[in-house]
């Protein structure tokens, strides 16, 4: 009976940001456990994969195309992909990372059936999302990319801040808490994940822009990065039966890092 609640037999996933990183490790992870899986992204994957499917999350017309080949039933779906402000253009940070995954995962929820469920990966750059929220809200609260880029261009500093990365990443929170209650109500579940520092080729594009010393200046209780992985399990876990009653979440998977930072501003408060 255990075994069940994390098993994915019978169930239809969709992996965006399959061909590395954290989502190639899900998309692994999910064949292992039964699921029949489509992955998405730019190139391929160097693995076999169910189902692959072109993605560029930075364009409107490869979103429509990419959720129209998907067709039928989708049981589960992973918005993994993303960029880093490494790539040092934040609005295009802002358009993949958020707009464009806010409207691949609306062209699938017409099929996701009651019982399936959503996971975003965020990250711990959005650890302020609730003192920033009043300004991400305006981001959020937009219908379409078109008016997302727009209201990008009138808020240039709210983008300019962390590359557009913090912005994005705090948006995937408030976007999931946002629709909750009218997912809920179609049996959908919600929830994120809020990584840490994690050994990915984003890892690689901070690298290339900031030097090895940006990296060297993140430090976690548990001493070291996570590995993709790691990461992976707990996405794999939130769309599972096992997390049946588990939605509008953020998990923060960063070794201990929030935890460590919390404490310190409850006692300074103290």
């Amino acid at each position: 009976m255990t075994d069940e609640l994390w098993r994915y037999d019978g169930r239809r996933v969709v992996v965006t940001g399959c061909a590395s990183g954290i989502g190639a490790d899900v998309a692994r992870q999910l064949a292992g456990l039964g699921a029949e899986v489509i992955g998405l992204d730019i190139r391929p994957p160097e693995f076999d994969i169910g189902e692959f499917i072109s993605l560029d999350l930075h364009d409107p017309e490869s979103i429509d195309v990419a959720a129209t080949a998907i067709g039928g039933r989708v049981d589960a779906l992973f918005n993994i992909a993303g960029v880093s402000s490494g790539i040092r253009d934040p609005l295009r940070v802002v358009t993949i990372n958020f707009l464009g995954t806010r409207r691949f995962t609306e062209a699938l929820v017409p099929s996701m059936p009651t019982g399936s469920a959503i996971a975003c990966v965020s990250s711990l750059a959005a650890s302020a999302y609730r003192e920033n929220a009043a300004v991400t809200a305006g981001l959020v609260d937009t219908d379409t990319m078109a008016e997302g880029i727009e209201w990008c261009e009138r808020h240039q500093e709210a983008v300019a801040d962390g590359g557009g990365y913090r912005l994005s990443k705090e948006a995937i929170i408030l976007y999931g808490m946002a629709n909750v209650v009218a997912l809920g109500a179609k049996g959908i579940r919600i929830n994120c994940t809020a990584p840490g520092v994690t050994d990915t080729p984003i890892l690689d594009q901070l690298r290339s822009a900031y030097g090895q010393e940006f990296l060297d200046a993140f430090h976690t209780p548990l001493g070291r990065a996570a590995t993709p992985e790691e990461q992976a399990s707990v996405l794999v876990f939130l769309n599972s039966k096992a997390a049946s009653y588990l939605t509008g979440q953020v998990i923060w998977v960063d070794g201990g890092t929030t935890g460590e930072t919390d404490l310190a501003d409850v006692l300074t408060r103290r």
